[in-house]
């Protein structure tokens, strides 16, 4: 080898030893770091000095509220931390969901910063964290901060609202009861529960969409210990159970489980596992509990008690059928579950699943988001599915306001989105984002004694706002991004129908426009369309609706040919069943001229022509519903 040569080959390995070096000793620094404060964590204990008056009153030590109280405490304002629980972290602490989701941007870096940021490095910045150094690193935010008290094991028992507004709230803890007065309020619960106590008007699960009884699964997370890694890793890479992706501290796949493994009761099943790695301690999300009320303590006891009993079951299942769990024993249960829907707050803007698709950003922007919309399986005969995966897209202020009453913010899962975009918005670190938000917004809101409301129409004092959150290290920047099918003739049908979750994109966002519209998804489309957006006004025309679903039953594969829709459609709208046109259907107001037109230059209709007409259905139907 020549000097040039062997010079060159020599200060590559050196340039690799020296950023192997530095990842090495970061990484050595960052666990010294965190067991230091794992060591030195001692549980919070209740107060008796909780004062009579606070500038802001955070309800619920969940990752939002621990975000909100040290946003509003760095700003300036006196705040007040209220948990009901004695230690903080709630979701990821208590119900043990310690598998991060993090909104990435399209370099695969995390866009949920500021106090999440803090907090997750704290926590070594993995995709999997401890549970005990959540909770410490949580409190070590809170105690870092002059201007803010905690008072844990604190029950909420009423909330006093004068004039729509809130004013003040009756605690009570070991130390005895307490009315504290705020200047305004931050609801951090997982099913905005002092939102609900102040009269906030909200909705349950799908009602916004015509779904009353719409329940996701909910999950008892696995805690294992002595389950083999490495061969959990070859298998992995081996297709067990149809593999799965992975990196150092988490894997997400194995599929195949949902159909290999047989539950032991009714309304139980494994899905593919998210599998967190911790030292030895082994997390899995993999087990879903069906017919579960978030909102009904007994109903959600009764959860824990059959995710126990199924628990057992899935770990004598895993020893003997999946490599590196041989020898995998249980160490505890988590005293919560994850509950990933109840209530949403009807907000001043109620972002729809259409501002997601769309990847928008909003003049209000408080944070920015990315997350597939995930919705999860409702019955243990569903697998539940993504209905798009948006880039990113923007959290409005205007979203944390709930609608009828003052000086009250809602942040977290059951903030101002419709029950679809929840599917994405909901997961903690967008929370956290929101939290930030919301504490900064109180503390500004104080300074400058205007209430939410008002702030939230006010575009000079956002920009405050948001200029303020960027020198704190948030993500707000402005964006515009495409999205699929923008400026196509049907590109606002697709915006109605997936307000609606009509249609599905998946991961791809590909709602396969070109394919044949059939006689069986047309059925199937307008059914929906008329039990999603037709309320009680399509009761009256379910029989005429499944004369049509039966007439398509047996032979539904088939095309659907221009004008038989147009037959269909005046059968059941118009309550006739003998020949009628398109021209008919427009003037009646089923269908606009514009969609009727690109209609009649195709006998054979793909699926954009009949998403363009059914979106005229649906606001048809709207129409007929609100008269």
């Amino acid at each position: 080898m020549g000097k040039g040569l062997l010079w060159t080959a020599t200060c590559v390995i050196v340039v690799l030893l020296g950023f192997g070096s530095y990842y090495f000793i970061k990484e050595i620094t960052n666990s010294m770091a965190y067991n230091k404060l794992v060591d030195e964590y001692k549980k919070p204990e209740p107060i008796n000095n909780i004062e009579a008056d606070y500038d802001v009153i955070v309800i619920g030590g969940e990752p939002e509220g621990v975000a909100a109280a040290v946003a509003a405490a760095r700003n300036g304002a006196k705040t007040l931390l209220v948990e009901k629980r004695q230690e903080l972290g709630g979701l990821f602490t208590y119900g043990m969901l310690n598998f991060l989701d993090i909104p990435r941007d399209g370099h695969n870096n995390s866009i949920s910063k500021g106090i999440f940021k803090e907090w997750h490095e704290l926590v070594k910045g993995n995709d999997a964290f401890g549970i005990v150094g959540a909770k410490a690193a949580f409190k070590k935010l809170i105690d870092e901060e002059p201007n803010l008290t905690l008072s844990v094991q604190t029950e909420v028992l009423k909330a006093n609202v004068n004039q729509q507004q809130v004013t003040s709230v009756e605690l009570k803890n070991a130390y005895g009861t307490y009315v504290v007065t705020g200047k305004s309020f931050i609801d951090a619960t997982q099913d905005a529960d002092f939102a609900a106590m102040s009269n906030v008007p909200f909705f349950v699960g799908g009602e916004d969409i015509g779904i009353k009884d719409k329940r996701m699964a909910v999950t008892l997370m696995l805690h294992l210990k002595n389950v083999d890694w490495d061969e959990v890793k070859k298998a992995a890479k081996s297709d067990v159970f149809g593999g799965a992706n992975l990196n150092h501290t988490v894997m997400w796949g194995f599929t195949k489980l949902h159909d290999e493994y047989k539950p032991i009761q009714e309304g139980t099943r494994l899905r593919g596992l998210n599998l967190a790695r911790v030292d030895d301690e082994y997390f899995i999300n993999a087990l879903q509990i069906f017919g579960i009320d978030g909102l009904n303590d007994n109903s959600k006891q009764a959860a824990i008690a059959a995710g126990k009993k199924e628990t057992l079951h899935i770990l004598k299942y895993l020893q003997e059928n999946f490599p590196g769990f041989e020898k995998a024993e249980i160490v505890s249960y988590p005293e919560e579950l994850y509950v990933r829907e109840t209530r949403h707050i009807w907000a001043e803007y109620q972002l729809p699943m259409a501002d997601l698709w769309k990847n928008s950003d909003q003049w209000d922007s408080i944070g920015i988001a990315s997350y597939p919309v995930d919705v999860q399986a409702q019955t243990p005969h569903d697998y539940g599915y993504v209905i798009a995966a948006p880039k990113q897209y923007a959290i409005p202020f205007r979203s944390l306001v709930p609608k009828d009453i003052d000086g009250l913010l809602v942040v977290g899962r059951s903030a101002g989105y419709s029950s679809l975009a929840a599917g994405s918005a909901r997961i903690v670190p967008t929370g956290m984002v929101t939290g930030e938000a919301a504490g900064t917004a109180a503390a500004l809101a104080l300074k400058e004694n205007i209430s939410f409301r008002d702030m939230s129409k006010d575009k000079k004092l956002i920009a405050s706002l948001r200029k303020q959150l960027e020198k704190q290290g948030a993500y707000v920047d402005s964006f515009s991004v495409e999205y699929p099918y923008q400026g196509k003739w049907y590109d606002e049908a697709i915006q109605t129908l997936i307000n609606y979750g009509l249609v599905v994109g998946g991961y791809e966002n590909d709602l396969k426009v070109d394919s044949k519209a059939t006689k069986i998804k047309f059925a199937k489309m307008l059914k929906e369309s008329m039990l999603r957006a037709g309320g009680e006004s399509a009761t009256a025309k379910k029989d005429q609706l499944e004369i049509v679903i039966n007439k398509v039953y047996n032979n539904g594969d088939e095309a659907i040919m221009r004008d038989e829709m147009a037959q269909y459609l005046a059968d059941v709208l118009l309550g006739k069943s003998d020949a009628t046109s398109w021209d008919t259907l427009i003037e009646k107001g089923i269908v606009t001229e514009k969609v009727a037109k690109k209609v009649k230059e195709n006998k054979n209709l793909k699926l954009k022509e009949m998403y363009a007409i059914m979106a005229d259905v649906i606001h048809y139907v709207e129409k007929e519903r609100s008269s």
